[in-house]
């Protein structure tokens, strides 16, 4: 039977708790320390908001208990969106004195080399939105043959109702124009899935759940106290447990029911073997969320939705320079209207919370001295 770990954890043990989370998640078995891990960090939003990227403390438990077993090849890795920025990301998240100390480096996907891949298994998306690029579909070379360790955090999503393990993916492997992949984004998700199965030895999901973002996800939501963290190597499995704890009907999430119905994993939650949390506890813990989709994605889906049959419309609006309009949009409403107004709100209450405390007990060290970030075609 699959199985995911889930524990309850505070502030005071939450890194001693990601250890004993990872051991119990037989983490050893499914990622060959010989081999390159890659670290996929969440960044969704060059900001800080909590639940809204990969914590500090999920990142430092992570890397401390890699350390003392001996995991000596890992590097941590993000890509950008047309509205995040890696670096900046990294420095607002506080990651970047967590990786100096635990020795690792940095790397954002966009200045690594990208090659053509050709997947084995049949697509479902990804030929139709992005196969008739000149250069094809393409992946990060230097995750061929690696292992992948994704560190998503429980939240929602307004185009996925929930974003998770298999959501991560979404930023290593497709390149800044991915926005495009919205139109069938339930089906890219499962694609990104049987890709990683074909280029990775090992793929592996810690989540953090300790603050948990409701309601518009994956950037103007409302904030929770989870305290929970969960795992496992089935990304489907881990998925269907995050979105049983939020309240949903995991087989009712398409990406979900799409991957359990083709094999690439276990979405249904009466088959999961849960670790680390008592049965009956895991059954009655439900944080009732609702899903609302955030001004910008709401428009995004009427517009894409509206023109996608008149074709010259739609390209020009999101396959030319147009579409700066939308990006432009998207950041003066998310950075310069909501978040200095309800999301600085939400944080200062966060801040007076245990959760909000440890954060602010990590520091963001000295902002990051990078090269130009390259510019990927975004349309």
């Amino acid at each position: 039977m699959v199985k995911v770990s889930v524990l309850e954890t505070k502030p005071s043990s939450v890194l001693e708790d990601y250890g004993r989370l990872m051991e119990l998640s037989d983490f050893d078995e499914h990622m060959d320390k010989d081999l390159e891990t890659m670290i996929k960090i969440n960044l969704s939003w060059t900001l800080f908001f909590p639940a809204c990227s990969t914590q500090p403390w999920q990142l430092e438990g992570v890397l401390k208990w890699m350390r003392e077993k001996g995991y000596d090849k890992i590097q941590a890795v993000e890509n950008q969106t047309v509205v995040t920025h890696p670096w900046k990301g990294a420095y607002e998240n506080k990651w970047l004195p967590v990786l100096k100390r635990y020795g690792v480096d940095f790397r954002p996907l966009t200045d690594v080399k990208w090659v053509p891949y050709k997947p084995r298994a049949e697509m479902l998306a990804m030929d139709e939105l992005f196969g008739g690029r000149e250069e094809g579909l393409l992946v990060p070379e230097m995750f061929i043959g690696t292992n992948v360790l994704h560190l998503p955090t429980v939240k929602t999503h307004g185009h996925t109702t929930i974003t998770g393990a298999m959501k991560n993916a979404f930023g290593g492997l497709i390149p800044k124009y991915r926005h495009h992949a919205h139109r069938k984004i339930h089906e890219v998700l499962v694609d990104l899935l049987s890709i990683q199965k074909e280029i990775h030895r090992g793929i592996f999901s810690i989540t953090d759940g300790t603050t948990c973002g409701d309601g518009a996800g994956p950037r103007t939501m409302k904030l929770f106290d989870g305290n929970i963290i969960l795992g496992g190597e089935d990304q489907v499995a881990v998925d269907a447990v995050s979105a049983k704890l939020m309240g949903f009907d995991p087989l009712r999430i398409d990406f979900i029911k799409m991957a359990h119905d083709k094999g690439l994993g276990m979405g249904d939650v009466d088959q999961i073997e849960i670790v680390g949390m008592d049965e009956e506890d895991f059954r009655k813990r439900n944080f009732g969320f609702r899903t609302k989709r955030s001004l910008v994605i709401r428009w995004d889906q009427r517009i894409r939705k509206s023109t996608a049959r008149y074709r010259g419309l739609h390209s020009f609006l999101f396959h030319s320079a147009f579409f700066k309009t939308f990006i432009f949009a998207s950041e003066f409403y998310h950075d310069y209207l909501w978040y200095p107004t309800v999301g600085k709100s939400r944080i200062k209450g966060f801040s007076k919370t245990p959760w909000g405390q440890l954060f602010d007990g990590y520091r963001r060290g000295d902002y990051p001295d990078f090269t130009d970030i390259k510019e990927w075609d975004p349309y």
